[in-house]
């Protein structure tokens, strides 16, 4: 199907007065930023730490258990929740904690969250505070379990509250209710940094939080939230101290195993580069190696256990590949005329799907078919687990909250944002759920984008296709969710174009207004190659090609399209 091209438009005039170049000032315009200091990169910019409600309780409810408790922390098994975890343990014990340690469910045998089974497990250990990251706010049941065996709780997430909070101590979330803190937006991680740096202000340990921020870069970008001003600066610093080499030897490690270049890291190298190899350990063994892969300090043990986080990622392709082409042919099997007759939500279940992998098959379900997708695994219990991607315009858990309102024993447990959310049902359920969905999601479609519009800045001028411009927008900001990475459309001649990598389509172009011959590189779209014409509009982004020491000009084509 061919996608729609759009271009943004200015949200108002940027400052004459700025050093920025006129690509610059064009690019940030359309993302109403319009001024340099509007961008901040200063870590006295982000919000106070003290505005985020419940950080003082936190960080008080905490320093009770510096000496003679003994705190536990809760992680979760993606690369929030790895991070989350990691800067609690280095935090704390850096702020000198007598006993901290963390426990991540095993997403297989207990599923999300601070459940009843998870604080069972956690008594083994004996501890006395649990603190949960990147979740929690759903984690009711877990969260009375804790109270009867008498342990202090402090609940920090991000994720949308429930209707009934947790019984908890202490409860940090920016999305609470009531809640003033200006950004909704903060990750995991964001949340957690938060909390050490209040501790550390209370403790007045010497302690600077700010020593953390490469976590804090790699959760945030990972985690794919807006990139507000606060997140932005939060990653900005983070990157800063990943180029200079100050970070956790296994973000370095990660990188070098991915071929990105530390000194000159961006939102991009951490989002494909370490997030996947990260990720990987929790779809489909135990995040416990991924987070002690952040918490070391040898950089030689880092090399190791990033390996075998390396050797998991090659696994979670193998088995992602397969399940993609399978729930493609189960899109097919609909035998409908073309996509725009598909159903405004697809929900797509396999028996022999892997539970650690679903999110990643909506995900590309979703981008090729431009509707909001839910894929479904069967647990060993038999329960299907769910993981939905949405689209601009269908806010996905609002709407499985109305379903399970109208549906109230459908859904045993949902949660989750705007783009995506997770659940889980009884299989005998899912036809309903499959029905309840589509007539839930039938009433957003005028909002919804089911086209899958690419939007650009526009085209570029000839003297505009350099490697300084691709440096200067490499550089510019954390690009992000609702702050995308420059991209831009244009005619233009093909001059030569050949498959590489069998999927890949590689290309030697020339801008219609003329100019220097560039390469190109259109990755995963090698059926492109027996429909070029002299002629094509490209969608594409700027890129720094860098090969045997030499950094040159490529365009990243995100799109082809016949003139």
């Amino acid at each position: 199907m061919s996608r729609p091209v759009r271009r943004r438009e200015p949200k108002g005039d940027s400052s004459p007065g700025s050093d920025w170049s006129d690509l610059l000032r064009r690019v940030m315009a359309n993302r109403g930023v319009l001024d340099a200091r509007d961008l901040g990169a200063s870590l006295a910019e982000i919000i106070p730490v003290s505005q985020l409600a419940g950080v003082d309780q936190a960080a008080e409810l905490l320093s009770r258990h510096r000496e003679s408790g003994r705190v536990l922390i809760i992680g979760d098994f993606d690369a929030d929740g790895a991070t989350s975890t990691a800067l609690m343990m280095r935090a704390m014990q850096a702020m000198g904690f007598n006993s901290v340690d963390f426990l991540v469910p095993n997403r297989f045998e207990f599923g999300y969250g601070l459940t009843p089974e998870i604080v069972e497990l956690s008594l083994q250990r004996t501890p006395t505070l649990l603190v949960t990251v990147d979740n929690g706010i759903s984690s009711v049941e877990g969260a009375r379990r804790a109270a009867e065996a008498g342990l202090e709780l402090l609940v920090t997430d991000h994720h949308l509250p429930p209707s009934v909070l947790p019984e908890a101590q202490v409860i940090v979330n920016p999305n609470l209710v009531g809640s003033d803190f200006p950004s909704k937006n903060l990750a995991g991680v964001g949340v957690a940094f938060y909390v050490m740096a209040a501790l550390a202000r209370k403790l007045d340990c010497g302690f600077s939080p700010a020593r953390l921020l490469d976590l804090v870069a790699l959760g945030t970008i990972a985690d794919v939230v807006p990139m507000d001003k606060n997140n932005r600066v939060l990653a900005q610093q983070g990157l800063k101290r990943i180029r200079a080499g100050k970070c956790a030897p296994g973000i370095l490690a990660l990188l070098e195993l991915s071929d990105r270049d530390a000194r000159r890291a961006t939102a991009v190298d951490l989002a494909f580069g370490v997030a996947p190899r990260l990720n990987a350990a929790g779809r489909l063994d135990d995040m416990s190696l991924g987070i002690r892969c952040l918490m070391t300090e040898d950089p030689v043990q880092a090399r190791q256990w990033a390996a075998e986080l390396d050797d998991l990622n090659k696994r979670r392709r193998e088995i992602e590949g397969r399940m993609q082409e399978q729930a493609l042919e189960a899109v097919k099997s609909l035998e409908l005329d073309s996509s725009d007759e598909l159903p405004p939500i697809l929900c797509l279940f396999d028996p022999d799907w892997h539970q650690g992998v679903v999110g990643l098959v909506a995900s590309r379900i979703k981008e090729k078919v431009h509707r909001p997708v839910v894929a479904f695994a069967r647990t060993e219990e038999g329960e299907l687990k769910g993981s939905a991607r949405s689209v601009t315009g269908l806010h996905i858990r609002d709407a499985m909250d109305n379903v399970a309102t109208r549906h109230p024993s459908m859904l045993s447990k949902f949660g989750g944002h705007a783009m995506a959310a997770g659940l889980s049902l009884a299989e005998k359920d899912l036809d309903g759920f499959r029905q309840a969905m589509v007539e839930e999601v039938a009433r957003w479609t005028d909002d919804m984008d089911m086209q899958g519009v690419l939007w650009t800045d526009g085209e570029l001028q000839p003297s505009e296709f350099n490697l300084e411009s691709a440096e200067l927008l490499r550089e510019a900001a954390p690009w992000g969710q609702q702050f995308p990475e420059p991209r831009f459309d244009g005619l233009f001649h093909i001059l030569e174009s050949r498959i590489v990598g069998e999927k890949h389509l590689k290309l030697r172009v020339r801008d219609a207004a003329g100019g220097d011959v560039l390469d190109a590189i259109a990755f995963g779209q090698a059926e492109m190659q027996d429909h070029l014409d002299q002629n094509m509009n490209l969608v594409y982004r700027l890129d720094v090609n860098e090969w045997q020491g030499r950094r040159r000009l490529q365009l990243m084509v995100e799109n082809i399209q016949a003139q």
